[in-house]
């Protein structure tokens, strides 16, 4: 059996929603000096399909109900374009942090992944994890950096070696978004217990939000007893996902946001495939079903918790 990635273009656009809506979480291209993306697609496009601009993707997403996009740089190179994003598109802002997978690749840990891959080392790992963290210090300040995030914790990318860097580099980012007055996105992957036990030891910033959230009805009331956002993506489509609905409709709405994690984590029916902005409506439907809302109620619900989290732009 053929090892090679299959050929899976870009989703249909699906119906445009009845109201505008933001996504929460995505990481939209960011080019070198020389005019290449930052990282690759993990999907492989079909020969002649291109992959889609950032310009591209913002027309895109208006055209089906995503008026405004929040993009994510979480590792050193993406860092500075993504603020240029911001600043170059009035519907984008930007959060910053160095992704909890980076942070031991900072510190000089090189350890076999749980999932049974390599660290992928690349020239800007030569950085300490405190220039790092240094650098998304600085340039958080920008008026058009809302957020820091995705920090966290990443039990499935990161062994026993890691995970003390990982650690550190959380409390970081914590002390970093209150020092601010700025949110905090999270990561939080196979680690719901101790991410939950640093927020409580620290103290979590005013405004937390679990990006791509994966917990159960555990996690989900422990959210909303502490005021702390849920923000669902594509996984809460797939079928077999029933405890990540159960857990959806055990959040009050007022503590839901939606988001694409592009160019991952495509909705049910285009999982495989590439995913953007415009793509979100299919999640956005299916948290107005299981929250029992309209799809225009639940449209209206989610702008407003993004606008209490981050404010407008």
């Amino acid at each position: 059996m053929s090892s090679k990635k299959k050929h899976r273009g870009w989703p249909e656009a699906p119906e445009p929603l009845p109201v505008p809506v933001v996504d929460n979480h995505a990481h939209l291209p960011v080019l070198d000096d020389d005019g290449a993306p930052v990282d690759e697609l993990d999907v492989a496009l079909p020969p002649g399909e291109a992959p889609l601009s950032t310009a591209q993707q913002l027309a895109r997403a208006a055209a089906t109900g995503v008026a405004r996009v929040l993009t994510v740089g979480c590792d050193v190179p993406s860092l500075q374009g993504s603020v240029d994003l911001a600043h170059a598109h009035p519907e984008v802002a930007a959060a910053l942090a160095i992704h909890p997978n980076e942070a031991p690749l900072h510190a000089g840990v090189r350890e076999v992944a749980p999932d049974g891959l390599d660290p992928a080392v690349r020239d800007h790992h030569e950085l300490s994890l405190d220039e790092a963290i240094a650098a998304v210090a600085e340039l958080a300040r920008d008026v058009r950096v809302v957020a820091v995030g995705e920090s966290g914790l990443d039990f499935f990318r990161t062994g026993e070696e890691g995970r003390a860097h990982q650690l550190r580099a959380f409390r970081e980012h914590i002390a970093l978004a209150k020092e601010l007055g700025k949110p905090l996105q999270i990561h939080d992957r196979e680690a719901h217990a101790e991410v939950v036990d640093v927020l409580l030891a620290d103290g979590a910033p005013e405004r937390t939000v679990f990006h791509c959230f994966s917990g159960d009805v555990d996690l989900a009331r422990t959210c909303a007893e502490h005021g702390w956002y849920a923000s669902f993506a594509g996984p809460v489509t797939f079928k077999s996902n029933d405890p990540l609905r159960a857990a959806l409709r055990a959040l009050p709405p007022e503590l839901v946001l939606v988001e694409t994690d592009a160019p991952y984590l495509t909705p049910a029916p285009y999982r495989g495939h590439p995913n953007a902005p415009y793509v979100m409506p299919i999640t956005v439907r299916t948290v107005a079903e299981q929250l029992g809302l309209g799809l225009a109620q639940t449209c209206e619900r989610l702008t407003a918790n993004t606008d209490a989290v981050y404010g407008t732009w």
